[in-house]
């Protein structure tokens, strides 16, 4: 074991259970939970013996032109790599000499975070395009135009001007195709699948729920892909105008067929809008977190709470923090950050703008005030990341708005805060060997140590929208920005 393995195997050997309160008999969900298998661990090489973060001796920051270029790796098809939203890379490599590699200007700001598909990174901007970028190079290889943006004085609220396509897009390997959604002239929102070889605009088909008022919704959250469904999610307008209700649409893959729908049983609000969207479980459930209702009293109606969905988009389960009624009626959302994963267990890990972190059991959700632990002391905008603990447990990060929070679970379920990162890096992490990336709104991109919370490199990439993360492929960062899209090579 590595002197890094030593240190989080003490930190979780340590820590103590911070006991979860219930109160009365919440709400029984719409049907019994089904078996939920522990999410697999992503494939660790064998040299590291199982040790989920191995150290990197002499990392040191630089910004000097690369002396070799990038060299892409294995596909990054999702938002955080893959449906568990993870964003872990166990295999990448640790910053030595790491240099901004390119830097590419599209047709508006790219508030998804990209995809990277056979060396070529897939960019969808607020301009209304799908761009083709060579991975090592950052030239343009094909752009597709699918709709001209609106302006936001065309929504009844809002704060992205222009609007065009918001959420991060997703590659789909069974059909080879990448799914964006635009918001476009009507105001209606629309699922296209592009070509991701050549850019051609294979299918198009509305994406709206039935019976709303599109205008007031917005598809903010990055699009999952998960047995043969692509999952569209959406909260409301900056502003919480209108009469919207976060929900989630399921379009077939395959272009035709039936959408499916699941609108949160509540009179308003409880928008679905976390950057990070809704993950995937194994046996094809669907994982949300929702933000605030306008209910302040009274049952509980689904708002401020992570929610179990089946592939089907029927509600299966469901937790709430017991404030939640409290929460709505100061805004104090959950939904802010989407649902945290813990690589091989049953269990997640969910915090909003409340700044209550809370382990929940997936397996069992266990309704209003049906945590296993929680904690305080993060105010959460964005997506995590996690990782798996030789030994057993797992760490996540979390993105607080007080700097950048290491949670540490034990194999018995115990969880404890671990390093926290300074006020200034509140980015939405991922994590490449034993180094965590966040990227801030200034445009400073941060490389910490995963076990310390010590700084290993920084370097400006052009500043972002709020909640922008990498794509990892090979060794480089690929990188929204205000701009367009920036890559970082990480190692030689």
């Amino acid at each position: 074991m590595t002197s890094l393995g030593r240190r989080l195997g003490v930190a979780l050997a340590a820590v103590s259970v911070v006991a979860g309160c219930s109160t009365g008999s919440p709400p029984a969900p719409a049907s019994a939970p089904a078996t939920v298998a522990p999410y697999p661990a992503p494939e660790v090489p064998a040299s590291g013996a199982g040790l989920v973060l191995p150290p990197v001796a002499g990392a040191a920051p630089a910004t000097a032109a690369p002396s070799g270029g990038v060299r892409p790796g294995a596909d990054w098809t999702t938002y955080h790599g893959d449906a568990a939203r993870d964003g872990y890379v166990a295999a990448g490599p640790d910053p030595s000499s790491p240099a901004l590699a390119w830097q590419t200007p599209l047709d508006g700001k790219v508030y998804g975070s990209p995809v990277v598909v056979g060396g070529e990174v897939v960019a969808a901007t607020e301009g209304g395009s799908v761009y083709g970028l060579d991975a090592v190079s950052g030239a343009v290889r094909w752009r597709t135009h699918l709709a001209d943006p609106l302006p936001q004085s065309a929504l009844p609220c809002g704060d992205i001007d222009p609007i065009g396509i918001t959420g991060s897009p997703v590659f789909d390997p069974a059909t080879a195709q990448v799914f964006v959604a635009t918001t476009e002239a009507g105001v209606r929102h629309e699922l296209y699948a592009v070509d991701p070889a050549n850019g051609a605009v294979r299918s198009r088909r509305d994406a709206d729920v039935p019976g709303v008022d599109p205008a007031t919704h917005l598809q903010r959250g990055a699009l999952l892909v998960s047995r043969g469904t692509v999952y569209v999610p959406y909260g409301g307008n900056y502003g919480d105008c209108g009469q919207y209700r976060g929900s989630v649409v399921g379009l077939p893959t395959a272009g035709g067929g039936a959408a499916t729908t699941f609108v949160v049983p509540t009179g308003r609000e409880a928008g679905i809008w976390s950057a990070s969207g809704p993950a995937g479980l194994p046996n094809g459930d669907v994982v949300v977190t929702t933000g605030n209702g306008e209910a302040t009293s009274g049952d509980w109606d689904h708002s401020d709470s992570l929610l179990r969905l089946s592939s089907s988009l029927a509600l299966v389960d469901g937790f709430a923090p017991v404030d939640w009624a409290q929460e709505n009626s100061v805004d104090a959302d959950l939904g802010s950050t989407g649902p945290v994963l813990l690589p091989g267990t049953h269990l997640a890990v969910t915090a909003g703008k409340g700044g209550g972190v809370f382990l929940v059991d997936l397996s069992g959700l266990g309704g209003v005030g049906g945590q296993k632990a929680a904690l305080q002391g993060c105010e959460s905008y964005g997506g995590g990341a996690a990782a798996p603990v030789q030994g057993g447990g797992a760490v996540a990060y979390l993105p607080c708005s007080s700097g950048l929070l290491q949670v540490r679970v034990g194999p018995d379920g115990a969880m404890a805060a671990g390093w926290r990162a300074p006020a200034q890096v509140t980015g939405s992490p991922v994590i490449v060997g034993s180094t965590v990336w966040s990227l801030q709104q200034d445009g400073a991109l941060i490389g910490l140590d995963a076990a310390t919370g010590t700084q290993r490199a920084t370097l400006s990439v052009g500043d972002a929208t709020r909640f922008a993360t990498p794509a990892v492929s090979g060794n480089a960062l690929f990188l929204p920005t205000s701009r367009g899209v920036s890559a970082v090579r990480l190692a030689p």
